[in-house]
């Protein structure tokens, strides 16, 4: 059985875009629940409407995968909101549904890739970070049909 641990989402992007300059300074928000838009993105983060069939308008993260990062890279007092994933999901194969169409809470979303790791992950959770999450960054989607993610 999977569950939401925590939901996030950002008026503007800290690293995407930010190459060869300095990192942005938005707030990430922990919300109780989120609005998802079908083809647009969730409603209030930085990707809502950000081009048409963008194949990241929901990145979801492994709560067990997280848990792993802060241990091995020995921040347990890490944050997940610095990894600027926008759910993170507990009991989910998330490689398994690259590709694939599936529902969370009722909301169909189509897995569309690995949500990569850049450079950024060194600066937001320290050296190493981006090494280590490489094969386990997350997964970026599509949401397919409108619905309501919710905090379990």
């Amino acid at each position: 059985m999977s569950r939401i641990r925590q939901i996030f989402i950002s008026p503007g992007h800290n690293y995407f875009g930010h190459h060869d300059q300095p990192a942005g300074e938005h707030e990430i928000i922990e919300v109780e629940q989120v609005e998802c838009v079908a083809g647009r993105g969730l409603r209030g983060d930085r990707f809502f409407d950000f081009k048409e069939d963008y194949k990241g308008q929901v990145t979801l993260f492994s709560w067990e995968i997280f848990e792993k990062l802060r241990t091995e890279q020995g921040k347990p007092e890490l944050s997940p909101s610095v990894l600027r994933r926008n759910v993170l999901v507990e009991g989910l194969d998330l490689d398994a549904l690259i590709g694939k169409r599936f529902e969370l809470q009722g909301v169909t979303l189509e897995g569309t890739g690995e949500c990569k790791p850049c450079y950024w992950m060194d600066q937001a959770v320290g050296s190493g970070a981006e090494e280590w999450m490489k094969g386990r960054g997350g997964l970026r989607c599509k949401i397919v049909t409108d619905g309501t993610l919710r905090r379990e």
